[in-house]
């Protein structure tokens, strides 16, 4: 019986001792709640400078990068430079074999000479048959003969030094000349070489005229292209020199786009100082262009635009104050006596991490809402006591 009794005041007590745990758990939920301002995570409102930009990848060329090529074909008798070498305009860079060239000036001379003697001989013959003709002795038509045969006497010379002058200028040609002063960054022949001119004209050297001066050209997106305007300042940087942020000028905008799997870019030039000679042709440059620069704005984080809160969390939104018809209207979250509320506000330019904030009812220090907080489990603090019902 004292057993008996003894069981069912432990079962009772285990109840009890149960019951009081539950009560305490509600208890401590009631009355230890978190503060409305924890459920959310917000950032400060503050003043800054801005910066918008838009950027992409391009290429460096020089201003002026001439192709020098060859208007007959031959083998390549001599080198006068190389790489890296700085010409000057006119000067020799190439010599071809000359030897049938020389040889075709040589028969065109020839050819002349005997067109000259044709054409004396003929006239000689035309002043004979003039005074023949004059004492009755020889008939108009010989006469006639005669003319014609000095006639055609001077145009076979005139053929023949035309094409004697053709063929000077084909041995002219032999000797490859650079047409602007520069620097020779590529050379495609060697000595020995054969180089034929028969259907295009082969390249043999690329002259930059001026490597001081060089240009950018990059590919910007259809959605960017509208706001670039030529005169914008632009920074760029190249992988040789990471550290190191260079300055650049928007020169022009093309029309002419490019369509590659449906997406659509234009090409968009800058200049490019180069004084120092660091810059190289063909370095990969990776160009920000200035849309817009602000000093001491009201800005905000660009998480807080994205931020949406439950609607029976958020006081409703009042009217905007003013109305900018270059500016986009959006809601923000401030928080006030812990609550979330929504103020509508007209945005300026952005720097993909803040944004302006042109008019609105907002003022450095407040806290924008910028996300809900983590449930108090999830981020591993201390929380609620867990009660453990057997």
């Amino acid at each position: 019986m004292n057993l008996r009794k003894l069981i069912f005041s432990g079962k009772m007590l285990a109840v009890l001792l149960v019951a009081a745990g539950v009560a305490g758990y509600f208890y401590y939920q009631r009355h230890h709640q978190e503060a409305p301002g924890s459920l959310y995570r917000t950032e400060a409102v503050d003043r800054g400078d801005m910066v918008q930009t838009v950027s992409a990848n391009g290429t460096l060329n020089p201003v002026t990068l001439v192709s020098v090529g060859t208007q007959v074909s031959g083998t390549v008798r001599r080198l006068h430079t190389d790489f890296n070498q700085k010409v000057k305009q006119g000067q020799v860079l190439l010599e071809l074999d000359d030897s049938l060239y020389a040889a075709q000036v040589r028969q065109s001379e020839a050819n002349v000479r005997n067109v000259e003697a044709l054409l004396e001989l003929a006239r000689a013959n035309e002043a004979r048959m003039q005074n023949l003709f004059a004492q009755e002795y020889v008939a108009r038509l010989e006469l006639d003969q005669a003319v014609q045969a000095r006639k055609s006497a001077e145009a076979q010379i005139a053929q023949a030094q035309a094409q004697l002058s053709k063929d000077r200028v084909n041995l002219g040609y032999t000797i490859i000349r650079s047409p602007v002063s520069g620097v020779v960054v590529a050379r495609q022949v060697d000595v020995g070489q054969t180089v034929a001119a028969s259907f295009q004209t082969p390249e043999l050297f690329k002259i930059a005229q001026d490597l001081s001066k060089m240009q950018i050209h990059s590919s910007f997106a259809e959605a960017d292209v509208g706001q670039i305007r030529v005169g914008q300042p632009a920074n760029f940087t190249v992988d040789a020199f990471p550290a190191r942020k260079f300055k650049a000028v928007v020169y022009e905008v093309r029309l002419n786009p490019t369509i590659q799997q449906n997406v659509v870019t234009y090409d968009v030039v800058l200049n490019v100082g180069n004084p120092d000679h660091i810059l190289l042709p063909g370095m990969t440059a990776y160009v920000s262009i200035v849309l817009a620069e602000k000093l001491d704005v009201l800005r905000v984080p660009n998480t807080a635009l994205r931020y949406h809160p439950a609607q029976q969390d958020a006081i409703k939104p009042g009217k905007p104050q003013h109305r900018n018809k270059e500016s986009a209207t959006r809601t923000l979250y401030v928080l006030r006596d812990g609550k979330p509320v929504a103020v509508p506000v007209e945005l300026g330019i952005t720097d993909n991490r803040y944004t302006e904030i042109v008019s609105g009812a907002l003022n450095p220090g407040e806290q924008i809402v910028v996300g809900d907080a983590l449930p108090q489990a999830d981020k591993g603090t201390p929380g609620a006591p867990r009660v453990r019902l057997f």
